[in-house]
């Protein structure tokens, strides 16, 4: 009895020597788990403080880029305003055939033009004095079939406009060929007038005035009003919300015409 009893005492012992074992790996595996989720944690946040670092860097740089660009897009503007000031005194002449170049300077076929379609003007001044004036480009390209343009810078600035309002209202002829009288204006701001020419002659057709103001400024006369635009983008919203008009003005045709000659 004493041997049986001691036997169930080593078994007893042994079985609570092998529970708590048991119960310290328990312990031990539930310790690691949790150090396991911690460190998990521990990364999760370092993880999205840095995402949200990321972010927040995301964001100021591209504000500072928004910036720039502000500021290039107004640097842009006011070197294409000073340039356009700059030519405030010039006039360009389109389609003045070349040929006549050779026969006299282009100083007296000016003097020719203005006696011929607006003589009141040399009526009122004499002889129109022209400070210089010139084929643009200077070089003669010969495989381009049309005739160079003329740059003309007066002397007197009143003349000059004077000139450019009677152009406005009759075409201007020279030897029985048709000639265009503008302002001279930067290339940039001649490529901007350039895209309002779908939408203006719509526009002429409908009755609706148009005008192209400086820099590159649409205006129409329509419901007693007159309307502004600065950007095909501003007239196609415009339109949108007029069904008549939208159906008479094919803007996107416009635009994909437009982008096919730029490119």
């Amino acid at each position: 009895m004493k041997d049986e009893a001691n036997q169930m005492k080593d078994e007893v012992k042994k079985m609570k020597d092998d529970l708590q074992r048991k119960s310290d790996q328990k312990e031990k595996d539930d310790q690691k788990t949790k150090d396991e989720i911690q460190s998990l944690r521990t990364r999760i946040q370092q993880f999205e403080s840095s995402d949200l670092t990321r972010q927040q860097d995301s964001i100021k740089q591209n504000q500072k880029n928004e910036k720039i660009e502000e500021n290039m897009q107004h640097l842009i503007h006011k070197t294409e305003d000073l340039e356009n000031r700059s030519r405030r005194d010039n006039l360009r002449i389109i389609g003045l055939t070349e040929d006549h170049d050779k026969r006299k300077s282009l100083d007296i076929i000016l003097q020719e033009i203005i006696k011929e379609n607006c003589p009141e003007i040399l009526e009122q001044e004499g002889k129109v004095e022209i400070d210089r004036i010139h084929r643009s480009p200077p070089v003669l390209n010969p495989q381009l079939t049309t005739p160079r343009n003329v740059i003309a810078k007066f002397k007197n600035y009143q003349t000059k406009e004077k000139i450019l309002q009677a152009a406005k209202k009759m075409s201007f002829r020279y030897q029985g060929t048709t000639e265009r009288i503008t302002q001279d204006l930067a290339a940039s701001t001649l490529k901007k007038r350039k895209a309002w020419n779908t939408i203006f002659w719509k526009a002429r057709e409908l009755g609706l005035q148009p005008r192209i103001n400086y820099p590159a400024k649409l205006t129409i006369f329509l419901q007693g009003k007159v309307w502004s635009f600065n950007k095909i983008e501003e007239f196609q919203e415009f339109v949108k919300k007029r069904p008549d008009l939208n159906r008479k003005f094919d803007v996107q045709a416009q635009n994909s015409r437009e982008s096919s000659k730029g490119s």
